[in-house]
């Protein structure tokens, strides 16, 4: 599965923190730290309470390619926030994200054609969260024939059914699941799928076993990548078992080091 480290995010008071104060080597350390972890990119965000989005955007992008060439996903409900950090990444390029209203579709799709940036569409549009596996197919619909009527290639798309958190959706748990295998019947194989995983368990006490167990689901229905913190362990061991016994890696007795390494 392809992993997407969810760390560098405004959000985050260390990070919040030192983007204010321009201290890269909080930055550049946990892009690192998650990288070593098994990271194949980055979701990077300002959060929500900084003043001057653009230019903190265009900072952390060159920060962090100070030290890595892997791919960045760009996490801002605001293109032009966006595409500060595009103008100034010099490796490959994830936009986070467009819904299926055409507003966003009609600036984003676009936008990630200017910059050869792959892009997540997200389930959700101006009427609100899906309540069932019928309104997401159909999100996932208008999203795969925007982007195929504008040129924008399949293989480039990542189809976010919403997760929600268990603690007060419990019952759309089945339909999202369901809604990640059936996503594939929309426009073949090359759509790609893509959860926030860690959304699952907010505000549930058992946060780390929620995220862990649905992963594992979630890659049996064919889940291709997720956001999620690699620093931990459990997880990122369950994820790479799941993959053996969805007979996607080749056995052997120290296959955990051997994923790792690889």
């Amino acid at each position: 599965m392809y992993i997407i480290g969810e760390l560098i995010n405004g959000m985050y008071a260390n990070i919040g923190t030192a983007i204010k104060e321009k201290n890269k080597d909080v930055i550049q350390k946990c892009a690192l730290d998650q990288i070593n972890a098994g990271a194949d990119a980055l979701d990077i965000s300002c959060g929500t309470v900084l003043k001057d989005a653009l230019s903190d955007m265009a900072w952390l992008v060159n920060v962090i390619q100070e030290v890595t060439d892997k791919p960045l996903v760009l996490d801002s409900s605001k293109p032009a926030v966006i595409e500060s950090g595009l103008r100034v990444l010099k490796s490959k390029a994830i936009i986070n994200s467009t819904t299926a209203d055409s507003e966003k579709l009609e600036v984003l799709v676009p936008l990630a054609k200017k910059y050869n940036a792959k892009l997540i569409g997200i389930t959700i549009n101006t009427k609100g969260i899906p309540q069932n596996k019928d309104q997401r197919l159909e999100l996932a619909a208008t999203i795969v024939s925007f982007c195929s009527d504008a040129g924008f290639s399949l293989e480039d798309l990542f189809l976010d059914p919403i997760l929600m958190p268990v603690n007060v959706a419990q019952a759309q748990m089945q339909d999202i699941l369901e809604s990640i295998k059936e996503f594939k019947v929309i426009a073949g194989p090359s759509v790609k799928t893509v959860v926030g995983l860690s959304n699952v368990s907010q505000g549930a006490k058992q946060r780390l076993l929620i995220n862990r167990t649905f992963a594992v689901m979630a890659q049996a229905c064919g889940l291709d990548a997720a956001i999620l913190n690699p620093l931990d362990k459990d997880l990122m061991d369950e994820i790479i078992t799941a993959e053996l016994i969805l007979n996607k890696q080749i056995y052997c007795d120290a296959y955990l080091d051997a994923y790792r390494k690889k």
